[in-house]
């Protein structure tokens, strides 16, 4: 199945360019929209599945950065994926802000064909690993009528190898760029289980969900820092005495857990 593209700029030329660029990948995307701004931009995403959005990110009214922003946090609370964002801008100041609304490149105007092409082969293996992962989630669906009985024990691969860590050994858990890795004292693992999945196998007399990507174990926290916009930071006990978030919508709750409120 061919991706879905939406592409998102005020000028002409450059939607123009972009679907000349595109025409090389024909058989793995389709350009399905065009928007010359951020509400028209919004109003394609909210009626159709896109797959990826090409988002220039100065335009007229909300830019950019502040639509990806807004299509973060929409997709957050509704438990839904954000397209591939990739960010074509004729200025490189952004591009910190970019990556930080989980955007796959920043490309600067004009563009590289040769940037672009590492670009898309960048997009189409991310798809390659969804599609992996919503194959394998499936198949748990299918067998969610089997009896299930709780061992503690979380799979996590290793090396080549399926690793069974006792639950008390497990710092903290977090999902990054669509994968879920389990944190040790020591090491760092993936597990092929996703964050809502281990949410339901944890203990939850230990295990908290802190935030949208971090379940932390709450016997595992050293440390507890206020921060100034309401939310919190946990310093948890493993060799690097990582810092693990806790949202403000959390933080009330981690407060009481904690016996600080």
């Amino acid at each position: 199945m061919k991706l879905k593209a939406l592409i998102v700029d005020d000028e002409y030329p450059a939607r123009q360019e972009l679907r000349y660029l595109l025409e090389k990948y024909e058989d793995k995307i389709q350009i399905v929209g065009e928007a010359a701004n951020s509400q028209e931009a919004w109003e394609l995403i909210t009626a159709l599945d896109y797959s990826v959005l090409f988002l220039d990110i100065n335009m007229p009214g909300i830019n950019g950065l502040e639509l990806a922003k807004k299509l973060n946090e929409h997709a957050q609370e509704n438990n839904e994926r954000i397209p591939f964002i990739v960010f074509i801008t004729a200025y490189d100041e952004y591009a910190v802000d970019a990556f930080g609304v989980n955007a796959v490149d920043y490309l600067l105007k004009p563009i590289d064909p040769q940037r672009f092409d590492h670009t898309m082969q960048k997009i189409f293996k991310f798809a390659e690993r969804r599609e992996q992962q919503k194959g394998v989630k499936d198949e748990r669906d299918e067998e969610t009528e089997k009896p299930h009985v709780n061992l503690g024990l979380i799979p996590v691969e290793h090396m080549g190898k399926t690793l069974l860590l006792e639950q008390e050994s497990i710092i903290y858990v977090f999902a990054s760029d669509d994968y879920t890795f389990v944190k040790t004292a020591k090491n760092k693992y993936l597990t092929r289980f996703t964050l809502k999945e281990l949410e339901k196998r944890l203990d939850s007399n230990i295990f908290h969900r802190c935030h949208r990507s971090y379940i932390v174990n709450i016997k595992q926290a050293r440390e507890v820092i206020p921060e100034y916009n309401g939310t919190l930071t946990l310093i948890v006990n493993d060799e690097e005495r990582s810092q693990v978030p806790v949202s403000r919508s959390q933080a009330k709750k981690m407060r009481k857990i904690l016996g600080l409120s």
